[in-house]
């Protein structure tokens, strides 16, 4: 049985009047650092419409993510669910179907066959995940951003494939639709942001990048809602926290040094690089967002 279930004929979700739409995912969780890329695509969603459902019984574990209760007065009044919904918003003349949310727990593999059969059902002409990861990065400068491609010269702007040579990590489900899309051919593209590991909490600077870098990439202006007031606002608290703390402004000093002579670490480096910086600093000297 199908995971998921389209909205019906006459509704204000009705795919049947869609053209050719881009389909842009972003997940909480594993690459979603500073909850940038999920916070990204929320920024897209006024007026915007369900088109498709999947089933929160098939893929979520309650009990890692439960749903909140609402009790009032004694009363147990409300539940509200962990939730996957594909939906779609148009911006100057382009259709764009947008999913995000939490990260399933369980069947990636039916979820991305499922969500593959779902794009060629719509005709989806291109895939589009959103992503953010922890790294050696300062937050005095651009947010960095990696891509990722199904083939060569699909990224837009000035952002490269990444990072280069063989790289193995824990896989998130982002990446495992992302695959499934290629394989079944429709191209795929993935935009992930830098965000400073030191930095704890949201990260509204990456969320801006990554909602430029789509729209740059298709073409058309893309609304950012406060993500400027509010990424200016957390850069003044981190350049106090960092001037009021030695070893903390030391370690961004490097880290400025590193961008600022396009020089990237290795591996081996940036793994010591951290561990030094939390055996000097520790966690009482990080910058709190």
């Amino acid at each position: 049985m199908s995971l998921y279930s389209l909205a019906g004929p006459g509704s204000p979700g009705d795919p049947g009047d869609i053209i050719a739409p881009v389909l842009v995912a972003a997940f909480d969780g594993w690459v979603d650092a500073g909850s940038a890329a999920t916070t990204a695509l929320e920024q897209l969603l006024d007026d915007a419409v369900d088109v498709a459902t999947f089933d929160p019984d098939s893929l979520f574990d309650y009990r890692a993510r439960r749903p909140t209760l609402q009790i009032i007065d004694g009363r147990l009044a409300e539940l509200t669910w962990p939730e996957l919904v594909v939906r779609r918003v148009r911006f100057s003349e382009r259709d764009l179907l947008v999913i995000a949310g939490p990260e399933p727990d369980d069947r990636w593999q039916a979820f991305a066959a499922d969500m593959l059969d779902l794009a060629r059902r719509l005709g989806v002409v291109e895939w589009i995940s959103l992503g953010a990861i922890p790294a050696a990065v300062p937050h005095t400068r651009d947010v960095p951003i990696l891509g990722t491609t199904s083939e060569e010269g699909r990224l837009r702007g000035d952002i490269q494939p990444g990072p280069a040579g063989l790289l193995r990590v824990p896989a998130a489900a982002i990446s495992v639709l992302e695959m499934a899309m290629a394989e079944g051919g429709i191209p795929a593209v993935g935009y992930f942001a830098q965000v400073p590991h030191y930095v704890s909490g949201p990260y509204p600077a990456a969320s801006l990048a990554l909602v430029e870098a789509l729209g740059r990439h298709l073409g058309v202006p893309l609304p950012t809602g406060d993500l400027a007031d509010e990424s200016r606002q957390l850069r003044t608290r981190l350049d106090t926290a960092t001037a009021l703390e030695e070893t903390t402004r030391t370690y961004v000093e490097r880290l400025e040094s590193m961008v600022d002579e396009q020089r990237l670490p290795s591996g081996d480096d940036l793994i010591g690089e951290i561990e030094r910086f939390l055996r000097e600093g520790g966690t009482e000297g990080r910058p709190q967002g």
